[in-house]
């Protein structure tokens, strides 16, 4: 199991991971909550129905990883499709955000909750429920996308990941990024299996 997601019985996924794992991931899914933004808590007396027909940004952000988890619904060939862009993102990117930051935060959630289980060895097993394993599914690969942004990665450059020395200085977050890869792709896996 070290490393890769397992199927549980009744559902639901299982991975080893060490002290150091779970501190790369939890930092990781921090900051993506970080960069994604706080978003806008409704008040405790706020109309359900205005909240839900509330409107969020019309333009793409600048910060390149941010376009990339929130991309253009359509292309920007014309002013048409470049004013229905700006109408999709209005009303869907605020529930957007929402749920990456959700299943980021069930990432956080499910690695505190892993200091009481800690084995002699310093590693545990963590055990996700279906609907944990989906929001892992999410939280990964949107780390995997804001990464993959933040180096540049190419479908022509990524074998070349692989051989970069040790001395370059983008090698700890390659490695961060073709370890995610590993996991979201035993992940699918085992979701699919």
């Amino acid at each position: 199991m070290a490393g890769r997601f397992e199927t549980l019985p009744g559902g639901g996924a299982a991975v080893a991971l060490d002290d150091v794992e779970i501190s790369i991931l939890r930092s990781l899914a921090v900051q993506l909550m970080e960069l994604i933004g706080p978003g806008d808590e409704p008040a405790a007396d706020a109309d359900p129905l205005a909240a839900l027909f509330a409107e969020g940004p019309s333009k793409p952000p600048s910060d390149p990883a941010l376009k990339r988890l929130f991309p253009d619904a359509y292309g920007d060939d014309s002013e048409e499709l470049r004013a229905a862009a700006s109408d999709f993102r209005r009303y869907t990117e605020n529930d957007l955000r929402a749920r990456k930051r959700e299943d980021a935060l069930v990432v956080i959630r499910a690695l505190d909750g892993l200091s009481a289980d800690a084995t002699d060895e310093g590693g545990v097993v963590l055990k996700l429920t279906p609907d944990e394993s989906r929001a892992w599914l999410g939280a990964l690969n949107d780390l995997r996308l804001t990464i993959g942004t933040r180096l540049e990665v190419t479908d022509e450059e990524s074998e070349q990941l692989y051989r970069l020395p040790d001395s370059d200085p983008r090698k700890p977050m390659v490695m961060a990024y073709l370890w995610l890869g590993a996991l979201q792709e035993s992940l699918v896996e085992t979701l699919m299996s």
